[in-house]
């Protein structure tokens, strides 16, 4: 499929140029329409996966009243010294 498009440059056509532009159009020569590749292809599957993505956080968040604190951890220690107290820690001897 192509489109028209016109030329500001007609060339030797002069006569048959100023017979066309007094009929209201220039005139027009075929130009090929972009197509869309793999590429345009995976841009979209990428911009639906960050709304989809957007869309399930803002589901989760939903469901907690948007509270974005994490209480259930304020009561635990450090990973870090849990490791540590494990029974036959080779770092500790």
């Amino acid at each position: 499929m192509s489109r028209l498009r016109s030329t500001r440059n007609a060339g030797a056509a002069g006569a048959s140029s100023a017979r066309t532009a007094a009929a209201g159009r220039g005139p027009r020569v075929a130009v090929a329409v972009p197509k869309s590749d793999i590429f345009v292809v995976m841009l979209g599957i990428a911009l639906g996966a960050i709304v989809l993505g957007c869309l399930l956080m803002l589901w989760v968040l939903w469901r907690h009243d948007f509270s974005v604190t994490v209480s259930s951890l304020q009561g635990l220690a450090s990973p870090a010294s849990s490791i540590a107290d494990l029974p036959g820690n080779p770092l500790i001897g």
